[in-house]
């Protein structure tokens, strides 16, 4: 079996060993969270069992949850997950992305609810990057990005700047009169829930031709870059980048200035976009358990 635990949903994949696919899934993820690794390794295994056909039995557990941002943690929840019966593999979701691409070395970057950049060391040591959450950090991620934008829109408000688009696209998806209710709308619920679908109207109004819009999308991807940039610093194998996310696969226009970033940063280095789920990911480190003794 093979477990993606994202932001907002869980993909479960249920192969055999040969690789028939007996189960393919996707549930809301309502009610994850990482630590305590006692409660994390039950609730999956309680949905992992839901997606499990009747008359089967689960040889093995691949897992690549958000949160698991340390190498530690994601040894800790293996544990947990083996002290209640299931041999497991656990990693944090974006280190499924280079598995999922059939790769054994790379770096894997996800954009979506979250980000974060996931690579390895010639020692086979896990490196993260970013991941900080949406308040701190989470570079390129919808409510990352939409924080931004507000930020962008209030400031060229304050300084008298006539509105080239942003501002109104936020007004617009917030539903606000003026920039003054905006702030509050933006403020008084900062979650992820309340960011994050705002985020396609920034990428509208950059559509349309505004200039501070394009700039928060510009940025994003340079953050990304550097994400990569401080994996490769610490000795982090590979020379693909393997991107998903919901932002850098379903805006093209983040993923392009991404790709422009790393040409420059790292020419070296070579973009591409996940075009197979990373629950698959997932599905090979089960299998890759199962064959351990």
């Amino acid at each position: 079996m093979g477990a993606d635990v994202g932001g907002t949903k869980l993909a479960v994949r249920v192969e055999t060993p040969e690789g028939a696919v007996r189960a393919d899934v996707e549930v809301p993820a309502a009610g994850w969270e990482a630590a305590p690794v006692d409660r994390a390794a039950r609730w999956l295994l309680d949905h992992l069992g839901r997606a499990v056909p009747s008359g089967d039995e689960i040889a093995a557990v691949g897992v690549g949850a958000q949160g698991c941002d340390t190498q530690e943690h994601c040894a800790h929840l293996a544990a947990a997950l083996e002290s209640l019966g299931v041999p497991a593999t656990v990693v944090n979701d974006a280190a499924l992305l280079v598995p999922a691409a059939g790769l054994d070395h790379g770096i894997g970057v996800i954009a979506g609810t979250g980000s974060i950049a996931v690579g390895a060391d010639p020692a086979g040591t896990v490196l993260f990057a970013g991941g900080w959450g949406w308040v701190l950090g989470d570079e390129g991620s919808a409510p990352a990005i939409v924080r931004e934008a507000a930020k962008a829109a209030l400031g060229a408000y304050d300084a008298g700047r006539e509105d080239d688009g942003l501002l109104s696209a936020l007004l617009a998806h917030y539903g606000d009169p003026d920039p003054q209710t905006l702030a509050r709308s933006v403020n008084d619920e900062p979650t992820t829930a309340n960011w994050g679908p705002a985020a396609p109207a920034v990428f509208r109004a950059a559509a349309a031709g505004s200039s501070l819009a394009l700039g928060v999308v510009d940025e994003a991807a340079v953050q990304l870059t550097a994400l990569v940039g401080r994996l490769r610093g610490r000795g982090a194998r590979g020379r693909t980048v393997v991107a998903a996310g919901g932002v850098l696969v379903g805006q093209p226009l983040l993923a392009d200035r991404l790709r422009a970033h790393l040409a420059t940063a790292h020419p070296d280095l070579t973009l591409r976009l996940l075009d197979v789920a990373p629950v698959t990911g997932a599905v090979a480190l089960a299998r890759a358990r199962h064959a351990r003794p």
